[in-house]
């Protein structure tokens, strides 16, 4: 399956360069990443009302595995989750 993960910015408190750098080294060293972004500047573009905006999105991950659970068992290590935000993990249909 693959997933991709949505990082909200609701975090109670800011995570270091140490707890990001040592969040993205157990997600490489688990083989399920296979990348991501932090998301800066937006432009919508269109005419229709949208239900909401996606400014609360403040970066993206993408894993592929077969074991759901292990991807949660990384993401329960994650710095926003860590500090008390949330991220959001979607699966993506299979191409």
């Amino acid at each position: 399956m693959q997933y991709i993960l949505l990082i909200h910015h609701n975090a109670k408190s800011t995570p270091s360069a140490g707890e990001w750098a040592a969040f993205l080294a157990r997600a490489k060293e688990s083989g399920m990443f296979k990348g991501g972004s932090e998301i800066r500047s937006r432009q919508l573009i269109g005419v229709a009302a949208s239900p909401g905006s996606s400014e609360h999105i403040v970066g993206f991950m993408r894993f592929d595995s077969d074991d759901k659970q292990r991807v949660l068992e990384l993401l329960s290590h994650h710095p926003v989750v860590v500090h008390g935000g949330s991220v959001e993990l979607c699966e993506m249909p299979s191409s």
